[in-house]
């Protein structure tokens, strides 16, 4: 199966240098569909812990390996990564112009390599590998009023980002006189003196990238400028970078630092609930709301981590996936309708029901499985997070409060949005317009069968989420 590993990060990059050549749609598809391929077939004659592993020596002389290896924890965030970007390739080939979908896809194998490395340079290098063809995206076809602005402070952001985490990782290999991931895990992390100064820079750096409040003003501009498809991959993807890293590499080579930092972490990530909520309850545009939630849930993900409970950690991985299913959908669907209407105000998008039933109708399930309804994939992850800090007892009842607060605004704000939106007579904006598609609702299907799945039926992956190397 090493070469099935290899496969599902090198398919994404041969597809987007076949396409950005040949400047056709169908090899970027091609390759997307069968990189989702290699990585479905993974958990095929699995092992206990990594489930399988590949080491090629590269740079010895900096600890650089070409090492992959997947497990319970990175293999759903690797078939999230895939599916959403075979989503993002079939989407683009239908209007979008064919160098978009390679630097789709270059996206897709930058990240894929960060969910599959072992090694913690090449863990690095494919971590910075995302931020070009990502800028790229946002810089070249996002809207032509925010587009330069919104790009140059998601590079300035990441990158400074990327500094601190770059020092706390060769801290940590410097200590451990190793870079593979799963020795320093099995080893108790890096040494109790060293431990705190390197979960610390670890956690900002990957901070920027979830984002937590309050690093997180990067997020609204750039959503709110990127295309469709690229805010579907920063939501669904580029954010689980940050969260898989703050509790696979940070929370795995630094346990005693994040132990010592979990009540300044866990803080953080309450005041994050709260606050995007409140914010989300004033936002008059479609797009920035939903980029402000993201906020809100990654709050949810670092407050389950920072508990430092069995029954957090899942929720964290729980809610970071579900995340991943539900936010994407809400941006495919306000692109259909600012593509539509040419507007993204929700005071000029009311009566979508009456216009556009079907979209209306899927608009409505994103936004209940977002707020949490019981029975779709938003809820376990939440009330999960709210029962680990409340578990605890003492100071962190206080959070739990806190979480269950925000919950509750976050349902506010989604069916004020959909009041707006979908209630009332249709504006102008909206009259006449197209109802959904058919190769919309292929497109976005996957996506709300996967939430009604999980909700459903959460066992399974909580299950998987415990065979991982943590």
């Amino acid at each position: 199966m090493g070469v099935v590993l290899i496969a599902a990060v090198a398919l994404p990059f041969l597809g987007a240098v076949l396409a950005w050549r040949y400047r056709w749609h169908d090899i970027g598809v091609l390759s997307s569909v069968l990189a989702f391929g290699a990585v479905a077939a993974l958990p095929f004659g699995r092992g206990d812990l990594w489930w399988h592993e590949v080491h090629f020596a590269w740079a010895p002389g900096i600890h650089l390996d070409f090492a992959l290896a997947v497990d319970g924890v990175s293999w759903p965030l690797a078939m999230l990564t895939a599916l959403l970007g075979v989503l993002c390739c079939v989407h683009n080939a239908r209007s979008g112009e064919p160098t978009l979908t390679a630097l789709l896809l270059a996206v897709q194998g930058a990240s894929t390599a960060v969910f599959l490395s072992e090694n913690l340079v090449l863990f690095f290098i494919a971590f910075e590998a995302v931020l070009l063809p990502m800028w790229a995206v946002v810089y070249r076809y996002g809207d032509e009023r925010t587009r330069r602005r919104a790009a140059a402070k998601f590079a300035l952001f990441t990158i400074a980002g990327s500094l601190l985490m770059a020092t706390g990782l060769f801290a940590a290999i410097a200590d451990a006189g190793t870079a593979d991931l799963g020795d320093i895990i099995a080893a108790g992390g890096v040494s109790e003196r060293l431990s705190l100064t390197v979960f610390v820079l670890l956690a900002l750096g990957f901070a920027v990238k979830a984002p937590l409040w309050p690093l997180h003003s990067w997020l609204p501009d750039a959503h709110t400028a990127a295309p469709t498809v690229g805010s579907v991959l920063l939501a669904g993807v580029l954010l689980k970078l940050g969260t898989y890293g703050l509790i696979r590499v940070a929370g795995g080579i630094a346990p005693d630092g994040a132990a010592e930092a979990a009540p300044v972490l866990a803080v953080l990530g309450a005041i994050g609930i709260v606050v995007a909520s409140l914010v989300c309850l004033g936002q008059a545009e479609i797009k920035r709301l939903i980029a402000y939630s993201s906020v809100g849930h990654m709050g949810f993900v670092v407050l389950a981590f920072a508990t430092g409970t069995e029954a957090g950690i899942r929720a964290a991985l729980f809610a970071n996936l579900a995340h991943g299913l539900i936010t994407p959908l809400l941006f495919f669907l306000a692109g259909a309708l600012k593509d539509r209407t040419r507007t993204g105000q929700l005071a000029e998008l009311g009566g979508l029901r009456l216009a556009a039933p079907a979209l209306a109708g899927v608009l409505g399930f994103a936004s209940l499985a977002s707020l949490g309804l019981p029975g779709l994939a938003g809820f376990w992850g939440e009330a999960f997070t709210v029962y680990a800090a409340a578990d605890r007892g003492g100071p962190w009842l206080g959070l739990a409060v806190a979480a269950a607060l925000g919950a509750f605004l976050t349902a506010a704000y989604l069916l004020r949005m959909l009041k707006y939106v979908s209630h009332g007579q249709p504006t102008p904006a909206v009259v006449g317009i197209k109802g959904a598609s058919t190769a919309e609702l292929a497109i976005w299907s996957p996506l709300v069968a996967a939430t009604l799945l999980l909700g459903l039926v959460p066992g399974p992956l909580l299950d998987l989420f415990a065979t991982g190397v943590l």
